[in-house]
């Protein structure tokens, strides 16, 4: 089965739990050329329709769930999580957001669901956003492994509705006996992004370019396009 990495495809709503956490209920449908996480394809390079139902509290507790198609080659065909956290401003310029997530695949493949914890960092300042973001699971894919990814980002604002975001991330295995990327126990692989975002009535629009060190025609490079719209409930 094709590795999960999330956060990222397009419009992944782990990205963007910061800017949902002053509302209360909420819905985000996501139309993407592609699901991928850190660079790897969940979808076998396919489009995905994807949904989100959130509710966030005023001292900023929120929770939700999130769900997608999915192709892994298999009888797996859909992907449903589940997500508890808290995003704090710290200050004006610095904030933290950090929870822990239930990642479950339906289908004949159960074995794979897992939980994972996150801590992600925000620094704001005339040059725009800095984020320094960390993920660890105890039991990656339900193989037992840890596993640990590593990312930092930054997001710039070239005019009023139109930014930038760049992204380097790390996905390394704690345990490559139990989990590798490839036949060779490669226990790590990098990813790289480059992302152009924008809204037009009311729809956000993100054109992203990413690339992998992994050497498969799912995690390698690609553009993909994701549009997608929040409704307040």
């Amino acid at each position: 089965m094709n590795n999960k990495l999330k956060q990222l495809a397009i419009a992944v709503p782990f990205a963007l739990l910061s800017t949902t956490a002053a509302a209360d209920w909420s819905t985000t449908i996501t139309a993407a050329s592609d699901y991928t996480f850190n660079g790897v394809s969940q979808t076998d390079n396919d489009p995905a329709i994807q949904g989100s139902l959130d509710y966030a509290f005023d001292n900023g507790v929120y929770a939700g769930a999130w769900a997608s198609n999915v192709d892994f080659g298999d009888d797996t065909d859909f992907e449903l999580d589940a997500y508890l956290g808290r995003y704090v401003q710290l200050n004006d310029e610095v904030s933290v957001d950090y929870g822990i997530a239930y990642y479950t695949y339906q289908g004949n493949n159960s074995d794979g669901n897992y939980a994972e914890a996150y801590t992600k960092f925000g620094y704001a300042s005339e040059y725009g956003q800095t984020e320094l973001n960390f993920w660890y699971s105890w039991d990656y894919f339900g193989t037992g492994a840890g596993h640990v990814i590593s990312m930092v980002a930054h997001t710039y604002e070239l005019a009023p509705n139109h930014a930038i975001r760049a992204s380097f991330d790390i996905s390394n295995s704690l345990d490559g006996e139990k989990w590798a990327w490839d036949v060779n126990q490669k226990k790590s692989y990098k990813h790289y992004r480059l992302a152009y975002q924008t809204s037009y009535e009311g729809f956000g629009i993100e054109v992203a370019a990413e690339n992998t060190s992994l050497d498969y025609d799912y995690a390698d490079e690609r553009i993909v396009l994701a549009v997608s719209r929040t409704f307040d409930l």
